[in-house]
């Protein structure tokens, strides 16, 4: 099998992966509703969910019991959402918006270490948060596999870094931006002025430089 029908493959195995989460939190593309007492892999995509934000700190059991619903219910006061421990659509998509599952977060870390791991950690940092800036963006797709795999989106992706393991310092930086830290202040784009062949990204307003990459709106 060549190098380039192997890259293809792993592709869709990721794409897949994402998508179907088979590796015990199950996430169904369209979740069902959850209430207390409820349970099955849904719930473990939830609880998963809602610790990496910090509103959850026990087990993740993929039981719906009451730490779960509190944890919901705090989740749902800070996001302006109706505050009643029901996970139903509407906390579903904000959820999903603003937070990763298991594998969108190993996903997500594939790129900021194909992307920047000769970066400062706040650089990698900033790589990450791009990325979730853009699922919040009405502008891009709102699935971390859809922004990155995005044509042209990722130099990381097009030359193959992509598919480096990555280490924990890329995991952990994944992690510091879904729980809110954005070193780029909002930032949906970045370049590497050294390396940039892009007329267009330099049109783009500058928001900060961090490393050796430049953030912009």
């Amino acid at each position: 099998m060549s190098q380039k029908t192997g890259i293809i493959i792993s592709l869709l195995i990721v794409i897949l992966v994402s998508v179907l989460a088979p590796s015990g939190e199950a996430q169904a593309v369209s979740p069902s509703t959850l209430y207390d007492g409820s349970t099955g892999g849904d719930v473990w995509d939830l609880q998963y969910r809602l610790s990496l934000l910090g509103y959850y700190q026990a087990k993740l059991d993929g039981v719906m019991g009451w730490q779960t619903v509190q944890a919901v219910r705090h989740f749902q006061r800070d996001y302006g959402l109706t505050v009643d421990g029901i996970v139903g659509p509407a906390t579903w998509n904000l959820l999903k918006k603003v937070s990763l599952s298991r594998d969108e977060v190993y996903l997500v870390a594939r790129a900021v270490y194909g992307e920047a791991r000769g970066e400062p950690y706040t650089g990698q940092v900033a790589v990450a948060a791009v990325i979730m800036n853009r699922i919040q963006s009405p502008e891009f797709p709102n699935t971390a596999a859809g922004v990155i795999f995005q044509k042209r989106a990722f130099t990381a992706v097009d030359d193959g870094q992509f598919w480096y393991t990555p280490n924990a310092l890329a995991i952990r930086a994944v992690k510091d931006a879904v729980r809110g830290w954005d070193p780029t202040g909002g930032a949906l784009y970045y370049f590497n002025p050294a390396t940039a062949t892009s007329s267009w990204i330099w049109t783009r307003p500058q928001i900060t430089r961090i490393g050796n990459h430049v953030f912009t709106m």
